[in-house]
């Protein structure tokens, strides 16, 4: 215990709390699959996904066409057909 006469400085008490969110995180899951319901198909959305990539960069004019292929090549956007 510091003495209010002592000019050292006060090293406060810390404490380690821990928190399990596992239940949480599986009830969050169980949650999202439930509201995604049974006829929601991941392959279809995925194959959506890979169409509205394509026509989002099909038909650039040449100045967009070379900021496509200057951010391909900086890694910023991933090349046709690995996005």
């Amino acid at each position: 215990m510091n003495d209010r006469n002592t000019s050292e400085p006060r090293i406060p008490e810390y404490r380690t709390f821990e928190f399990d969110l596992t239940a949480h995180e599986t009830q969050r899951r169980t949650e999202v699959l439930a509201a995604l319901g049974d006829t929601w198909d991941p392959i279809a959305v995925m194959e959506g996904e890979a169409d509205a990539y394509r026509l989002l960069y099909s038909d650039l004019d040449a100045e967009q066409q070379a900021t496509y292929d200057a951010l391909v090549a900086a890694g910023v956007l991933p090349a046709a057909g690995q996005g």
